[in-house]
């Protein structure tokens, strides 16, 4: 099978799986070396490297959830509609870990400085290599049947996450990967027809 064969399979793998366990069919240390490899070899503008990442297993990655389910609590004045935001953070809790994915600010303003003529792109670019780490990793965990889902709880949880893991002031959170063993595969994905969405030119 070719490389490409691979790749393209593995992107159809990846999907948004939301019934998970933590009975992971691989080790923790493997999780950690998938997610350092993604930090080493996923490209970014100019090389920048701002991408930063956190890696939660266990009690952390509980308490990661039940501190955005009390957050949520005090924003969510409505009984009815809050039972299907803790069914929400039940779920994501019943993962075997979570993936925290930050910018540093500090390097982009360095960017910033360094390269003036592209000092408005660089925050855009900054995003973009965030979801190319984010890609990266959510499909390499796809290719060891770790199921994921991604969330964006920021920047409600900001200052708790901050405080409770010690983050770099220059560190902004842009989401959180839950990952665990897939219980459940995702459903059927609808998909827009290409021809909306993609044109060829000089073929």
């Amino acid at each position: 099978m070719s490389d490409l064969k691979t790749l393209q399979q593995l992107a159809e793998k990846r999907r948004s799986i939301y019934a998970l366990s933590n009975q992971l069919p691989v080790s923790n240390d493997e999780i950690v070396k998938l997610v350092e490899h993604a930090v080493l070899h996923t490209p970014s503008a100019f090389n920048s490297q701002s991408t930063r990442i956190v890696v939660l297993f266990g009690d952390d990655h509980n308490k990661l959830w039940q501190m955005t389910e009390d957050t949520l609590r005090d924003i969510v004045d409505n009984e009815v509609q809050f039972a299907a935001t803790k069914q929400k953070m039940d779920g994501f809790k019943a993962g075997a870990g979570t993936v925290m994915f930050f910018e540093d600010h500090s390097v982009i303003r360095d960017m910033q400085a360094a390269a003036p003529l592209y000092a408005d792109k660089f925050p855009i670019w900054s995003h973009q290599t965030s979801a190319m780490h984010q890609y990266v990793i959510w499909t390499a965990l796809a290719s060891i049947n770790v199921g994921a889902n991604l969330q964006h709880y920021n920047p409600i949880i900001d200052k708790k996450v901050a405080n409770e893991w010690n983050i770099d002031e220059h560190w902004e959170l842009n989401a959180q990967m839950v990952f665990g063993a897939i219980e459940q595969p995702a459903g059927d994905k609808e998909f827009k027809p290409v021809a909306d969405r993609m044109q060829v030119f000089g073929k």
